[in-house]
C-alpha cells in the first residue's frame, strides 16, 4: 500500500482519496476509521438493568428466538439491534461473521478445531465455543491468515 500526503496551505478542506483495485476488509477498516463510524458503546439489558457495553469487551453476538445477545466475561446481555445492524456498526477488522446467527470478536478467540464435516469450532478466551458454518469458513481462514502457505 502506498500513502502520499499533500500538505498545502491553499487547500480549503481536507480530502481523502483512496484508489484501489477492489474493496477488501483493509480498505473497509480504513474507511470505517476515517468516517468515525463504528460505535463506541452498545446498550445491553440484563434483567431490569441496562448496561453500557464496549465492543472490545464483547466476545460474540448471537441470535436465538428472535433475540440478539452480546456475550461478555460478565454475562449475556440482550440487545435491541439486529445482527446485520451490528455487522454494519462494528469494525470489520475486529468482528467477523461465523454463521447466520453469530458475529465474533477476533480479539477474544483463543483457538479453533477443524471438523471432519468442513466446519470449524471456535473457542473463546471465556471457554465458550461456537461453530463456523461452511459458508463462512473461508472468510474466517482469511481473517486468521490461515491460507499463508497458498499465497507464497
Amino acid at each position: 500500500m502506498k500513502v502520499s500526503i499533500d500538505i498545502d496551505g491553499q487547500h480549503e478542506e481536507t480530502t481523502i482519496v483512496i484508489q484501489c483495485k477492489e474493496m477488501d476488509d483493509s480498505i473497509k477498516s480504513i474507511v470505517h476509521f476515517i468516517n468515525g463510524q463504528g460505535t463506541r458503546f452498545l446498550v445491553g439489558q440484563k434483567g431490569e438493568m441496562r448496561h453500557i457495553l464496549k465492543p472490545a469487551d464483547i466476545h460474540y453476538f448471537h441470535t436465538a428466538n428472535d433475540t440478539v445477545s452480546a456475550v461478555t466475561a460478565t454475562g449475556e446481555f440482550r440487545l435491541k439491534e439486529k445482527l446485520y445492524e451490528l455487522e454494519a456498526m462494528l469494525a470489520p477488522s475486529q468482528f467477523i461473521r461465523l454463521s447466520k446467527s453469530v458475529i465474533a470478536n477476533l480479539d477474544e478467540m483463543s483457538r479453533f478445531e477443524a471438523s471432519f464435516n468442513g466446519t470449524l469450532c471456535v473457542y473463546f478466551k471465556s471457554g465458550a465455543k461456537e461453530y463456523v458454518s461452511r459458508n463462512y469458513v473461508n472468510a474466517i481462514k482469511e481473517s486468521l491468515k490461515m491460507n499463508r502457505r497458498k499465497e507464497q
